[in-house]
């Protein structure tokens, strides 16, 4: 009988997503590859053994050690890990190939052994012990004939089968088999996939003390003490052939920064957990492109309202460019900021003076210190969302859910000073004797609103708001971070004839370049001379330019009008939708940031169904719009197009059909929700 050949490939790279460089770690003293080899070393029933890595330059530290230590190597795609198993199996000239990942360092020897002699000896096509697992993650193998991979290789087209090897040999293999154990231990986790799960691997390698341990050695100490393998962490087995390349990054990210990133707005759980792209490659138009250059067409904010002219808008980035290569920093001022300056208080006649800044949280820190300093008084009545700082969280310390009805709930107070308390006093938009009760009980010298964000004035309320502010000597602010230039050339509070002594003006005024501007009246503005208020790269110049050029095409093109008649059309067909298939829609926001929510209990994980549904069709989208200039007809037809099932789905929901679709997609969060 001739001999059948068995190769060991093992897949190794420097390159992950979530945890670059972990096939080095150190486990014990050695890195974690070579804990690896070692112990495949121990077999008996093998031939041939490889690591297949990649042909990228960041690899060359792990070719170069590998085969300092004899062991032999092959550089492939780094994409098509399928073909790179392909070509070296057929360079060997192999029979039976056996796949082991290069994060499983406690492979145990034996069950590899006893997995290849019953392969052969059956004559199975394929055969593995995670389908279903009952050994611990980390013990994963998998074994195939040769002419399975050859198949797989010629036949294959999705790109998931071609990075993952297997999935398309399992689907296609005649003759299968599962190896498994009585009784289930794969909740132990002995991979490594994130910087948590180095420190287990050496928790336990210490604990057990033997450098060539078997799966009986893991349960014993399992047994004894469970508390070492980190149960509690939640962490899918095999999550990285399951979730896409942002996800991965985002994974890594919580581990280094609190909270994962610098915005709540674009955390993934806001929209699907698990399933949102998360970071980007690039953006054009309403289009953005993801980690793995897949194409969405962007239904979703817009990067939070910024980019009302599109994405990487040509007129605006070339300038921009072109000023950056004369330099951005001097020891000296750029003249764009006086230029934009008198640019913003000629389209607002009725302020004499700017403040600058780079967000928005800033420029409305920047302007209650102006305001203090003008009134001399410290509390400040607000309505709407005004950021992060001490100043406007500090609403919460009376009371936890102050701030609930101000667009996100639960923000937390740990770290804001506590004698800031019963300084901030929220009241209700459209509610009229709550603000005058508010105003005359607490002393109040400043507020701070949003003009319009869900619903508009009732009641001549913004006019019956700034009277009392008149009388009152109060300074009122006007915060249009969100609402300027949606609906007029400016703030949105020339629409209502209703000047404030302060308005803040951000977001689509730089479109993705961050620029913010506090317009204000003089007699008021001029008490920034009087309290310290500066800061180095608010000098900075691409804001300046950005904006200028932003403004022209703007005046040339009425933005504001096209983005506004967009919205009333999708505010339109969202409810001609919604009576289609008897669904109960409440519509709110501006024309130009329209947005929804459906009455009912089940509302959290229809929004997460909207977004999972979208995403498959390679649309960005949940229940708010920041429109731009190019959400045009063509692109409004394909959101509809797949909004329509998506209610009819809804529809079938509510009648309490199909449900178990809804319970396997995870649901998206609310408010603000602490992550680790």
């Amino acid at each position: 009988m001739v001999k059948k050949k068995v190769t060991i490939i093992i897949q190794a790279r420097m390159g992950s997503l979530r945890f670059p460089n972990k096939i080095i770690q150190k486990i014990g003293n050695r890195p974690a590859i070579i804990f690896l080899l070692e112990r495949v070393l121990k077999s008996k029933n093998f031939d041939d053994l490889v690591v297949a890595t990649t042909n990228s330059k960041s690899d060359d530290v792990l070719v170069n050690m590998l085969r300092k230590k004899g062991f032999k190597v092959y550089r492939g795609s780094s994409e098509n890990v399928l073909e790179r198993y392909y070509k070296v199996s057929k360079k060997l000239k192999s029979d039976y190939v056996v796949r082991i990942t290069g994060d499983c360092p406690f492979i145990d020897y034996k069950i590899l052994d006893e997995m290849i002699l019953k392969i052969k000896k059956n004559d199975y096509d394929y055969i593995s012990n995670v389908n279903p697992p009952t050994y611990p993650d980390g013990f994963d193998v998998e074994i195939f004939k040769f002419d399975q991979l050859k198949n797989a290789f010629s036949k294959a087209k999705k790109l998931y089968d071609k990075e993952h090897v297997t999935p398309y040999i399992i689907k296609n293999a005649k003759k299968k088999y599962n190896f498994s154990q009585k009784k289930n231990y794969s909740r132990i986790r002995l991979t490594i996939d994130e910087n948590s799960d180095l420190k287990v691997l050496n928790d336990v390698y210490k604990e057990i003390k033997k450098k060539h341990f078997l799966n009986n050695d893991v349960i014993k100490l399992f047994k004894k003490n469970k508390k070492i393998f980190r149960l509690d962490r939640n962490i899918m087995r095999n999550i990285g052939g399951k979730i896409n390349a942002g996800q991965k990054l985002w994974s890594r990210a919580k581990n280094i920064i609190p909270g994962g990133n610098m915005l709540l707005s674009k955390r993934p759980e806001m929209f699907l957990p698990g399933g949102w792209p998360t970071y980007f490659s690039k953006a054009k138009g309403c289009h953005v492109w993801d980690l793995e250059g897949k194409k969405f067409l962007d239904f979703s904010t817009m990067s939070v309202g910024t980019n009302l002219l599109g994405y990487c808008n040509q007129r605006v980035d070339r300038e921009v460019i072109k000023t950056v290569k004369k330099g951005n920093m001097s020891s000296l001022n750029c003249p764009e900021e006086v230029f934009l300056a008198e640019k913003l208080v000629k389209m607002h006649k009725n302020f004499d003076m700017v403040r600058f800044a780079k967000t928005g949280g800033e420029a409305n820190s920047i302007a209650i210190r102006i305001a203090r300093a003008y009134t001399k008084k410290d509390n400040i009545a607000i309505c709407g969302y005004h950021g992060w700082y001490d100043w406007y969280l500090s609403a919460n310390l009376k009371s936890n859910d102050n701030l609930n009805s101000h667009l996100l709930k639960g923000l937390p107070i740990e770290g804001v000073p506590k004698k800031l308390k019963n300084t901030v006093f929220p009241f209700m938009y459209n509610d009229i004797k709550s603000f005058y009760k508010i105003c005359t009980k607490n002393n109040i010298g400043i507020v701070k609103m949003e003009v319009h964000r869900n619903f508009p004035p009732k009641g001549n309320f913004l006019k019956k708001v700034s009277n009392f502010c008149k009388r009152k000597n109060i300074v009122l602010i006007f915060d249009e971070c969100t609402s300027g230039f949606r609906e007029t050339f400016g703030g949105i509070h020339l629409k209502y004839k209703v000047t404030p002594d302060i308005c803040i003006l951000g977001k689509a005024l730089g479109n993705g370049y961050p620029i913010t501007a506090v317009l204000g009246k003089k007699r008021i503005m001029d008490s920034a001379q009087s309290t310290f208020i500066s800061s180095t790269f608010w000098t900075e110049r691409t804001g300046y330019v950005a904006a200028l050029n932003v403004l022209k095409i703007m005046e040339e093109k009425q933005t504001w009008k096209i983005v506004s008649k967009q919205g009333k059309i999708i505010k339109e067909r969202w409810r001609r939708l919604a009576k289609k298939y008897n669904l109960k829609i409440n519509i709110f926001g501006l024309n130009a940031i329209p947005s929804f929510t459906l009455s009912s209990k089940k509302w959290l994980k229809y929004k997460s169904y909207i977004t999972y549904i979208m995403l498959r069709n390679s649309i960005l989208a949940s229940n708010l719009i920041f429109l731009s200039i190019y959400h045009n007809k063509k692109n409004l037809n394909k959101y509809f197009w797949h909004l329509n099932k998506i209610f009819k789905s809804i529809k079938d929901f509510e009648k309490g059909n199909n449900l178990e679709i809804l319970d396997k997609i995870p649901q998206c969060h609310e408010g603000f929700k602490r992550l680790n």
